[in-house]
């Protein structure tokens, strides 16, 4: 006579604990990566904080961080300062400006990065990594991404350009800095 067993067998409730802890695993990792996402979005965010969403989530594909968007932010801003040889006052509070709005505090290093920029000139090999780089990037980039940064880089050069107000204030933009514009332009293609 077969004999039937009371209850299920000894092993089911390790068999349904493992199950239930296999899920609850899975869903705090994708809690998690949900924070990082957030987290990683504020920083870009901060970053670049007139870049649209489809910017954002494409950075963010392409594993691309913070500290790298400022550093193609900052760039041309600091090339365009440095294009007549000097950097004016005028365009200093610009640049300063541009850097606190993106998250650079006194003390870090990317402040200090950027005093030294602000300080001598960044090196020819600095500004052809970043073009090589953009250049990149722009091929990573569907057309209305592409726009976007080049709006936004061009925009915000600009406004470096025209800070010092041009030669005895006749016209906004050095020649020096006319031609650093147009690189840049070109760069952004």
């Amino acid at each position: 006579m077969v004999t039937q067993p009371k209850g299920p067998p000894p092993n089911a409730k390790s068999l349904e604990d493992a199950f239930f802890a296999r899920q609850d695993a899975e869903l705090l990792e994708k809690m998690r990566e949900e924070a990082r996402l957030k987290e990683l979005r504020a920083a870009l965010r901060e970053a670049a904080p007139k870049a649209d969403n489809l910017v954002i989530d494409r950075l963010i594909q392409l594993g691309i961080g913070p500290e790298t968007v400022l550093a193609v932010t900052l760039v041309p801003l600091i090339v365009v300062a440095w294009a007549d040889g000097s950097i004016d006052p005028k365009e200093r509070a610009v640049l300063i400006r541009s850097a606190e709005e993106r998250g650079i505090k006194p003390g870090t290093p990317a402040h200090q990065m950027f005093e030294r920029w602000l300080e001598r000139k960044p090196s020819p090999h600095l500004v052809e990594v970043w073009k090589q780089f953009v250049r990149a990037l722009n091929a990573a980039f569907e057309e209305p991404e592409r726009r976007a940064m080049q709006a936004a880089l061009l925009g915000m050069a600009r406004s470096v350009a025209e800070a010092a107000g041009g030669f005895l204030g006749l016209s906004k933009v050095s020649a020096a800095e006319r031609a650093a514009l147009e690189d840049l332009e070109a760069t952004l293609r």
